[in-house]
């Protein structure tokens, strides 16, 4: 397929910049929030716990989280994910893991939600173009379903496959990026307690325009690493090319560790605004969770493996 050049592309098909995306999102955020008011009430899930890991920071709200997306399935503005999600099927879905593992399986996604004890864990999540939110995220360990297949010594790295059907996610018939949508994480990275498969928030079923039926949260990335709506789950063993990388390589790394000190190169990061605050914050190394993860990349040197 045909890829885009970044400088190709105009400023409403790509990452724009924060002032471009704001007046985009308060321009269009009446008739997001009319269609978002219209979507099916999200169904309750399992009864769950509350996880060991996450901030004691307060989270944004129920229609912040679901009203302000970035999701190119749908259209490339923040409010078309909850304007044209309506249209994704989650029910039959399955998700395959498969790869470089002993006992390959495919789940159907209710007895995946059934079969994992749901923790709800509340973290940050921050945007490569500068922006962030704090959500209650329920789901499990994607450890636990990489245990339950057994890699193999030649596991070396995972890579998410998500949902490709035009009819379904009209943003599919554009070429933005080489579809189906693809990330990866170094096994380690994959198999760390805090990397999360989320099934919903809030206490419900993951809304469409959030990554329904099953999403991928890595809290200390860049929120685009945390691939959304994934059909399949490879262990391979050398390092998958992601959508971002192979669509503008200078911009978007395998890494993604939220780095203030690596600027991306059309704009700073070392600030960033919490949706539904006016004041900039400083952006934390490691979206603050060095602590839990910065001995993953002892040695490694995060301005050239950004």
């Amino acid at each position: 397929m045909l890829i885009k050049k970044p400088a190709d592309i105009p400023p409403s098909e790509i990452t724009p910049e924060t002032i471009y995306r704001e007046r985009r999102h308060f321009i269009q955020g009446a008739a997001a929030l009319a269609a978002l008011a219209a979507l099916p009430t999200q169904a309750a899930l399992p009864a769950y716990k509350k996880g060991l890991y996450g901030t004691t920071e307060p989270a944004n709200s129920l229609k912040e989280i679901t009203s302000y997306n970035n999701f190119y399935e749908f259209g490339t503005d923040k409010s078309d994910p909850a304007a044209n999600a309506y249209t994704l099927r989650t029910r039959p879905w399955t998700v395959s893991i498969e790869g470089a593992c002993r006992r390959p399986k495919t789940w159907d996604i209710d007895a995946l939600t059934q079969a994992f004890p749901l923790e709800e864990r509340i973290y940050r999540l921050r945007c490569v173009e500068g922006w962030s939110m704090v959500i209650p995220w329920l789901g499990f360990p994607l450890a636990s379903l990489l245990q339950q297949v057994e890699p193999t010594a030649n596991a070396k790295y995972v890579e998410f496959v998500t949902l490709q059907d035009p009819k379904q996610m009209p943003g599919q018939r554009r070429p933005i990026l080489d579809w189906p949508y693809l990330e990866g994480l170094r096994l380690d990275e994959a198999m760390h307690p805090l990397t999360l498969m989320a099934v919903g928030l809030y206490g419900q079923e993951l809304p469409k325009q959030n990554g329904a039926p099953i999403r991928l949260v890595v809290p200390w990335k860049y929120g685009f690493k945390s691939a959304k709506s994934i059909v399949k789950i490879r262990l391979v063993e050398r390092q998958p090319v992601s959508s971002w990388m192979r669509a503008a390589p200078r911009e978007y790394g395998f890494y993604s560790n939220v780095n203030p000190e690596v600027d991306h190169p059309r704009w700073s990061q070392a600030k960033e605004r919490r949706i539904g605050e006016f004041l900039k914050r400083p952006t934390l190394m490691f979206n603050g969770y060095g602590e839990q993860v910065a001995h993953l990349y002892a040695g490694l040197d995060l301005r050239k493996y950004y």
